[in-house]
């Protein structure tokens, strides 16, 4: 019998599907809930539908769906998710060059652009590992979520409060796991995630959720402060 051979690339595209279908997962249950919540609270199933394949924001979609249920029009459901969905910029500038050339692929790449994806891909030392971390997760990610939301339309207000399932750990949980390897390997990064996080937490008793994020990026002046400095030097 010929033995079947393991290549780098095939063991780190397993390992990329094994990492990936927790946060697939968590990506479903959130789905679900996103959908239930916005056909329970009266809009009708093809809003959350048609928003998660185009719009494809997450806790935008939330925020949005939330001005509209408390009665607000559609332009400020439309402000308050750009306004959120802002962060999704920087995120861009950081994978721009694992996106490609081609115009389909950075079309495609830059819809796919998530908190999850960049994490993804930025936890990968080489630019192939990080290609094919980014496109693996971000794929599934889509699909998944799509799914999840559809799931959780159709069933509408058959589950009853969704907040009381603690859906909303989920993700947090996932992205902490994440991003615990590069905080441990790297003092820098460390100083910027901690920063970030008491900003964030300092904010968040007095902006909208989402903003948090946003004033967290301001810990990554720490990182580029030892460049600049041995440049003056």
């Amino acid at each position: 019998m010929r033995s079947i051979q393991r290549t780098p690339t095939t063991d780190t595209s397993r390992s990329l599907l094994r990492d990936s279908s927790l946060v697939w997962l968590a990506s479903g249950i959130v789905g679900v809930s996103f959908g239930a919540v916005s056909v329970a609270g009266g809009l009708p199933v093809w809003v959350p539908v048609l928003m998660s394949l185009v719009v494809y924001a997450g806790s935008a979609q939330f925020s949005a769906v939330g001005v509209l249920l408390a009665g607000g029009g559609p332009i400020a459901a439309v402000a308050t998710g750009l306004l959120l969905n802002t962060r999704t910029a920087a995120f861009s500038l950081a994978v721009a060059e694992i996106l490609g050339t081609g115009r389909a692929s950075r079309f495609l790449g830059a819809h796919l652009v998530t908190d999850e994806t960049v994490a993804f891909a930025l936890a990968q030392s080489d630019p192939a590992d990080r290609r094919r971390a980014f496109w693996i997760s971000g794929l599934g990610l889509f699909a998944v979520w799509n799914i999840g939301v559809l799931a959780g339309a159709l069933a509408g207000s058959a589950l009853g409060d969704t907040a009381r399932y603690g859906l909303d750990a989920a993700f947090p949980a996932v992205l902490v796991a994440l991003v615990l390897p590069a905080l441990r390997a790297d003092a820098r990064v460390r100083r910027c995630a901690l920063l970030g996080a008491a900003l964030a937490l300092a904010a968040t008793p007095a902006v909208p959720a989402g903003v948090p994020v946003l004033l967290a990026l301001a810990g990554l002046f720490l990182h580029r402060r030892p460049a600049a400095e041995g440049a003056a030097a």
